[in-house]
């Protein structure tokens, strides 16, 4: 793992997560075309929706973006299904990349990368809080925002070391989406939340606005099917020739 700086940003952890008192207003999933159709979806699988006032505030960020320059969406809403997969294959993948740990080292090693299903709060996009967003050109190809690392060992947002490039394209994404009002987890530079539990934990409040939402399945069982295919062919993040 890169060097960052760890007085950047708000540690998570389950425990406080799931203090938070939840509170859902009800507000709607959208689709995405309807409230931002400056995002791009980066990948074929994405369920192009979110709550409303994300994505209002993704519109927010990605009009403060320089011409050329575009904000793609990787993931924003996720039913559980999708999580519980994300979640096991990073289990397979630790398993296969630390056969020494332990079940409790283990699942912190797995936690530290996608939220369980198990728990009080429900994982931020299981809520279409959070989204997951890159920044791409005209061309949908990703702007470098982690060399000369690899993307998954530059993952904290505030890594320290980054090319002058790099850390020019990773601010730029940084402050135009806490411009819009977005609260980072400072682990995955990627990932931001308005309303959840992670936000609430990252901004001190004891309360948050969303819950576990749902979306007919008729919607995005296709996009289920392409996800599915994706994720058994990719490889193990955990392994540095594969990283």
């Amino acid at each position: 793992m890169a060097p960052w700086d760890r007085t950047k940003g708000r540690p998570e952890p389950i425990r406080a997560l799931n203090l938070i008192r939840e509170t859902d207003n009800g507000e709607p999933l959208v689709h995405i075309s309807e409230v931002c159709p400056s995002v791009r979806l980066v990948r074929d699988s994405v369920i192009p929706f979110v709550r409303e006032t994300v994505g209002l505030m993704c519109e927010h960020a990605a009009k403060r973006l320089p011409e050329g320059v575009y904000l793609g969406l990787v993931e924003g809403w996720r039913p559980m299904s999708r999580q519980q997969r994300i979640y096991d294959f990073m289990w397979r993948s630790a398993i296969e990349a630390f056969p020494e740990r332990n079940h409790a080292a283990l699942r912190r090693t797995v936690c530290r990368w996608v939220a369980p299903t198990d728990q009080k709060a429900p994982p931020g996009h299981c809520t279409g809080a959070a989204v997951d967003v890159w920044l791409v050109d005209e061309n949908m190809e990703p702007l470098d925002v982690t060399s000369p690392y690899d993307r998954f060992l530059a993952a904290p947002t505030y890594t320290l070391g980054l090319t002058e490039t790099a850390q020019n394209n990773r601010s730029l994404l940084v402050e135009s989406m806490l411009e819009a009002g977005f609260s980072n987890c400072r682990d995955e530079w990627w990932h931001y939340s308005y309303g959840d539990a992670g936000w609430a934990v990252r901004l001190g409040h004891s309360d948050c606005i969303y819950g576990n939402a749902q979306l007919e399945f008729s919607l995005y069982e296709e996009l289920e099917r392409l996800h599915a295919e994706a994720m058994a062919d990719r490889p193990n993040p955990f392994l540095p020739s594969q990283a």
